[in-house]
């Protein structure tokens, strides 16, 4: 009789965690999460100390394998990078690792981009095979006048339509009316992973994206011209991505004949499930275990 053992890490989460990051977090396998707001006395039970919205000066912990990010703040701040030198520091995507890793103060850290797994047993399809006749906008952070041209292209072909606007509904009522959502069109600024997005990918609604090339193009924001996008997971099984109001009218009536076709729950699966996440979360644990060696 052959006895698998499975080994099972044991992880201080110290601090705010974001609700989707953490839920993930204590769903994974091979993992066993001890949730508290400060650091204790002696960390030595543990095999990873993970503290994402805080730093540590890790110089007084040199037996210790500390995780740090992705909440610090959104550019690196000094007094907080300077005390987590050679430490790993992780990132929801790669975008965010590449504007990070240019300033001076981000020299010693290794960076690590790591999705955090999206529940598809909550997003899931219920009627799959049946008629979907819902149209819905997602909207956050993109001049009004962006939103009035996709409305009026959508009135215009008398398309029924509903308004997410970011912070302004519940999760519960997204959830019910990605049920019956035959597609979405995305009007977001720049997203480190984006979760709304992934969960109605998840729930195997195709979307249009129209996407951002620049964080500068959150609306009411003064941030520079840094290289961003709305969708860093994703590809051409989610649906199609546009860049400005031209694309958009040549592209949505190729979008709309290729409906049928997108299978953005597929990719989701595949890349950002539970399970792929939280392996990838077990290789991160591997690699600061070798690093402190």
């Amino acid at each position: 009789m052959v006895i698998l053992c499975i080994m099972v890490y044991r992880v201080l989460l110290v601090g705010w965690l974001h609700p989707k990051n953490r839920n993930a977090l204590l769903k994974y396998e091979g993992i066993e999460v001890v949730c508290i707001d400060a650091l204790p006395a002696s960390l030595s039970s543990f095999d990873l100390v993970y503290c994402p919205s805080s730093s540590v000066n890790v110089s007084l912990y040199p037996e210790v394998r500390f995780l740090f990010g992705p909440h610090f703040s959104v550019f690196p701040q000094e007094s907080q990078m300077s005390l987590i030198g050679g430490s790993m520091y992780i990132q929801p995507s790669q975008w965010c690792i590449d504007y990070w890793k240019d300033y001076d103060c981000c020299k010693d850290i290794r960076f690590r981009a790591l999705p955090f797994g999206v529940d598809t047993d909550v997003f899931r399809p219920i009627m799959e095979g049946g008629a979907k006749e819902h149209v819905f906008i997602y909207f956050k952070r993109r001049k009004p006048e962006e939103l009035a041209f996709v409305e009026n292209l959508l009135r215009y072909h008398r398309v029924p339509y509903r308004i997410f606007v970011y912070g302004s509904y519940s999760e519960a009522e997204y959830m019910e009316y990605l049920k019956g959502a035959k597609y979405g069109i995305w009007l977001d600024a720049h997203e480190s992973q984006g979760f709304a997005l992934e969960e109605a990918l998840s729930m195997n609604v195709p979307l249009f994206v129209w996407n951002v090339r620049f964080m500068s193009q959150e609306y009411g924001s003064s941030y520079p011209d840094i290289v961003a996008t709305s969708i860093p997971y994703w590809d051409d099984s989610c649906g199609e991505i546009v860049y400005d109001w031209e694309e958009f009218m040549r592209v949505y009536p190729l979008f709309l004949s290729k409906l049928a076709s997108y299978r953005p729950r597929e990719f989701v699966i595949k890349d950002l499930s539970m399970d792929v996440c939280s392996r990838r979360f077990l290789d991160l644990i591997r690699e600061a275990e070798c690093a402190r060696r």
